[in-house]
């Protein structure tokens, strides 16, 4: 029988960016809340994602400027000290879970630690205790996919490099999407070989070919080495490491990372006594982001979605699931235009139309293609490439945009207010933004 103490308006499966935004959004609304966590409370994006990543990245950053100013005031270029920025990165990760546990806590929200299964359509089970709620919601996110592959137990996944306690002299990325290019670029700024294979001559195709392929020239530039349409098939371990075969060609390192994609966790929950469907791209919703049981709901990156699977799309989708909770919301959701990045060396971004769209109809859109590496902004610091592909419709307002440059995100993000707020190229211009900026420059942009 279940206890009276464990029946909830609302329990969250899941601890992490998604699970969290829902329980405060609920709780905010007066909900009696609970949320599971089976692992690490926090999630990926700031245990071993996206936050992590980035303070990595921080140093990619600082000696790229030094090096892009080479003879313009400085001479020795340094690598970076892999031991001593891990170890800077630790002084955050390591704060995250009790940090995330004790936040929900102290808010009122009741915190389960354990492995939850479903045993009927309005409960679970964790550690052999009950729960039940009024309704679920899902926000288990993903974690790295492994090869199908002999020798596949001897391939690192991003979390083990991230937790790298010193970086090998030569290490190699299977794969080609953005987690082996960010990962790639920070390898390569301690001063290690860096190599990464793919299946395909595609790289990061949801970008734009031209930009992509600019981008990897860049990489290469930095040392970094491909190897196009090679088809992995084994990883057998040796005396001094690794190798990575497949058919006429053989690669030895020290270290081989996998990095093919993701999946989402899923398989433990027994969603099929909670009537609930899935499939290896995901949990399947609806447009209120019901799962085929209405009581249940998904979030975050386990849902099978057209939607990029990011930390702020995750946030937005809880906080509209909450407001269909609470009965403040009765339309589907409609997701905003949402940046996407590379943090490469130079950063990759893109949001709304692409070029590849545009060309299709060639009388509903207008194609600013622009090299802007001679620009001040760009030219101050000694950028060796970047670029702006911006998107117009006949109305002159601004539907897409792809940027490649150091300061890719920042300007992504000024072209995604305009774009979600429907901006035109003249309220751009008789906006004044403090000079010389990114900002400042949008005007000539489009």
């Amino acid at each position: 029988m279940v206890k009276s103490n464990n029946n909830y308006d609302a329990i969250v499966i899941g601890g992490g960016p998604a699970g969290l935004a829902e329980a405060y959004a609920l709780k905010a609304a007066d909900k009696n809340v609970a949320v599971i966590e089976n692992y690490q409370w926090g999630g990926t994006c700031p245990n071993r994602g996206c936050d992590p990543k980035k303070m990595l990245l921080s140093g990619v950053q600082a000696r790229d400027r030094i090096e892009q100013l080479q003879g313009k005031g400085f001479s020795e270029i340094p690598w970076v000290n892999w031991s001593e920025i891990e170890t800077f990165k630790e002084t955050y990760t390591n704060k995250i879970p009790k940090g995330s546990r004790d936040g929900i806590v102290s808010a009122g929200i009741t915190a389960i630690d354990g492995e939850p299964k479903f045993i009927s359509s309005d409960q679970v089970e964790v550690n052999d205790e009950v729960y039940q709620a009024n309704n679920f919601v899902i926000a288990t996110g993903q974690r790295p996919s492994r090869l199908n592959i002999a020798g596949n137990e001897n391939l690192l996944t991003s979390t083990d490099f991230m937790n790298l306690k010193s970086m090998p002299k030569k290490i190699t990325f299977i794969g080609a999407g953005y987690i082996a290019f960010e990962l790639a670029t920070i390898a390569s700024s301690t001063g290690a070989e860096v190599h990464i294979v793919h299946h395909n001559d595609r790289p990061l195709k949801e970008f734009d070919k031209s930009y992509v392929d600019e981008l990897v020239e860049q990489l290469q530039r930095r040392g970094i080495q491909f190897h196009f349409n090679i088809d992995t098939n084994a990883i057998k371990k040796s005396t001094n490491g690794y190798t990575l075969k497949a058919n006429n060609f053989s690669l030895d390192s020290d270290l081989i990372v996998g990095a093919t994609g993701r999946i989402p966790n899923v398989e433990n929950l027994a969603l099929d006594k909670a009537n609930v469907k899935f499939d290896n791209k995901g949990i399947q919703t609806n447009g209120y982001l019901q799962t085929t049981n209405p009581k249940i709901y998904a979030i975050g990156d386990v849902l099978d979605k057209v939607a990029p699977k990011l930390t702020p799309v995750a946030g937005f989708e809880a906080r509209y699931v909450a407001s269909v909770i609470i009965g403040s919301q009765s339309h589907e959701i409609a997701y905003p235009a949402t940046p996407t990045l590379v943090y490469g060396g130079p950063e990759l971004a893109k949001v709304g139309i692409s070029a590849v769209e545009a060309r299709k109809n060639p009388d509903d859109y207008q194609i600013v293609d622009q090299d802007l590496t001679k620009w001040f902004t760009y030219y101050r610091t000694g950028e060796h490439v970047a670029k702006a592909k911006v998107i117009f419709d006949k109305d002159r307002q601004i539907v897409g945009a792809t940027i490649l440059s150091n300061e890719a995100d920042e300007v992504i993000n000024y072209l995604t207010i305009a774009i979600n707020k429907k901006m035109k190229y003249d309220e751009i211009e008789n906006t004044i933004f403090g000079y010389p900026t990114p900002a400042s420059d949008l005007e000539y942009l489009l």
